[in-house]
């Protein structure tokens, strides 16, 4: 079987690279590193919503039966639906305390994200983090971010409006802002100093992961919550938002494991040594990308 799979490999290199990106992966314990932008990305969510609510007590303000366009949309019955309307309702008589409290929170844990998402990077790269240095970079990157998410909305209302022959257009402008907002997140949050074009291929798989993250939370997670809520009531839509989380962990660790390997690929790599705890009867032999030694019998 591997002499049939280094044949394949030799025909198709593509393939090989593939093989070492998912090899990388699974040494670097990449579930694990995903698993904590996934709680990171999770808890930032509830100073998000506070600031959502925020925003959504100021559009409803005065506006006849908006909770009821939004249950109708997402097809919320029972709990969930009243729910929702309750919360609505909520939001209209707190929205400027909530505007605070949420903008105040959402820095604090926006920038817990962000050091979820140095740490995946920079263990792929298996560099050392900066400590106040990654705060500081990571208001930075949380400025930027911003600038490009708002430009990523102004992009998106520009492609509704566009002649139905420039139809085509619109989706491709979408992926080019998404594969600008990873060289940025690479550029910024990673701690080697390496050219912009060394992080374009993990910013393309980034970006295609993104994009189908987008179009599954679009269309199959709505459809999910509503078939389930009725069951599981609120705990449909947690369980959902984990779920996406937990995926878009995993390609933020797919995506900066691939910028490594390309750079091996083209550029090598170099051997060096590394200490680990002497056991009776085991010798060291060679140790793992986590730092995992590796022991045969004395």
């Amino acid at each position: 079987m591997k002499v049939k799979l280094e044949r394949l490999c030799e025909r198709w290199p593509g393939l090989g690279r593939v093989l070492r990106i998912q090899k990388r992966y699974s040494e670097l314990h990449g579930n694990h590193l995903a698993a904590a932008v996934t709680l990171a990305a999770f808890l930032s969510l509830f100073p998000l919503l506070l600031v959502g609510f925020a925003v959504l007590g100021f559009i409803s303000h005065g506006r006849l039966d908006l909770a009821g366009d939004i249950i109708s949309r997402l097809g919320l019955t029972g709990d969930t639906a009243e729910f929702v309307a309750d919360l609505i309702a909520q939001t209209e008589r707190s929205r400027q305390v909530t505007s605070v409290l949420g903008l105040a929170g959402l820095l604090w844990t926006g920038l817990g994200m962000v050091a979820a998402i140095q740490y995946v990077l920079n263990t792929a790269w298996q560099a050392k983090g900066g400590g106040v240095r990654d705060k500081l970079t990571g208001l930075l990157w949380l400025a930027g971010a911003g600038i490009l998410f708002v430009a990523s909305f102004a992009v998106t209302a520009a492609a509704n409006v566009l002649p139905a022959y420039l139809a085509p257009a619109g989706p491709l402008l979408g992926l080019g802002m998404d594969i600008a907002a990873w060289l940025w997140t690479f550029k910024i949050l990673t701690r080697r100093d390496v050219p912009w074009r060394a992080y374009l291929p993990g910013a393309i798989v980034g970006a295609v992961g993104l994009g189908v993250l987008k179009a599954i939370g679009g269309i199959y997670v709505p459809r999910l919550v509503a078939s389930a809520s009725a069951l599981y009531g609120s705990f449909a839509v947690v369980f959902a938002i984990l779920g996406w989380l937990l995926f878009f962990g995993r390609v933020v660790a797919y995506a900066a494991v691939t910028n490594v390997v390309v750079w091996e690929d083209e550029h090598g790599a170099v051997t060096v040594e590394l200490p680990v705890p002497k056991a009776p009867g085991e010798v060291p032999v060679e140790a793992t990308r986590a730092g995992e030694g590796l022991t045969a019998p004395a």
